[in-house]
């Protein structure tokens, strides 16, 4: 497929998450749905006090970690959220940054975008805004960002390098990027690696972790490093067991930080 296709196929099953659940998580991973995971807010890093502090339907299940855990973010800032989904993280973001801060979502999925604007209504959330974009050409102006934020996102991108550089753009001078997504350790068995359904699951598409940190590198980051690493239970991907073990072995889950030189 080609990265037109890929994008298009990404937007259509997210849709369907989008617009199938009411108000749970999916728990999808490994099936036809999209990216997602059965295992807890807490078991992904999110505190009790979080997972109150959200709208009934902003967790759908889509994260691999809580990228917020490692991100400092101060009263006033301006968040930026890639790959927003339902606004789990933008609305826990709101509540960090606080009424003088502000947290932009984007995300290319209509239906998402509908889902997440709606939590926001119910929630009250004034501080926050949802926008319809790509990761990989975002709508946000240069140099306006304090923080970026992802969860399980960049991994779906067909052009890893040009999120990196648009994040770049949109960060101010010393602004910092945290990310929670999937990467590499070991080749995947090649029935998965071709698999569409495997790429829309958060696991064909991901890069090896070298390559990951290169491409932030490469794009103008520095202090560049890996502040978590742990295996992820992906799960039905193959045909058999033995393919479906060697896929686990291959993936890890990390929380990724970079910065944006001074000057």
């Amino acid at each position: 497929m080609n990265t037109s296709d890929v994008r298009e196929t990404v937007r259509e099953r997210y849709g369907k998450v989008a617009e199938m659940t009411d108000g749970e998580p999916s728990g999808c991973c490994g099936s036809s749905c999209g990216c997602g995971t059965t295992v807890s807010m807490e078991g992904l890093g999110y505190s009790a006090e979080q997972r109150e502090a959200i709208p009934q339907g902003a967790d759908l299940g889509l994260g691999c970690g809580n990228p917020l855990g490692h991100a400092a973010v101060k009263p006033g800032e301006t968040i930026l959220d890639l790959g927003s989904g339902a606004g789990i993280d933008a609305f826990l973001a709101s509540h960090e940054t606080g009424p003088t801060g502000r947290v932009i979502g984007v995300d290319m999925t209509a239906s998402m975008l509908a889902r997440a604007r709606s939590n926001a209504a119910k929630g009250g959330f004034q501080n926050v805004e949802f926008r319809l974009g790509e990761i990989e050409n975002l709508p946000v102006a240069d140099g306006t960002v304090d923080v970026i934020i992802s969860n399980c996102v960049i991994n779906l991108s067909p052009d890893k390098g040009r999120v990196f550089s648009e994040a770049l753009r949109a960060l101010r001078p010393g602004g910092r990027m945290v990310v929670s997504d999937l990467v590499l350790v070991a080749d995947l068995p090649e029935s998965v690696r071709t698999s569409i359904e495997a790429y829309v699951g958060c696991v064909a598409g991901a890069s090896t972790k070298e390559d990951y940190l290169a491409l932030a590198r490469d794009a103008g980051f520095e202090r560049v490093e890996v502040l978590e690493e742990k295996a992820y239970g992906v799960a039905g991907f193959g045909p058999d067991e033995e393919t479906a073990a060697a896929t686990a072995r291959a993936v890890r889950s990390v929380k990724v930080r970079v910065y944006k030189p001074a000057a």
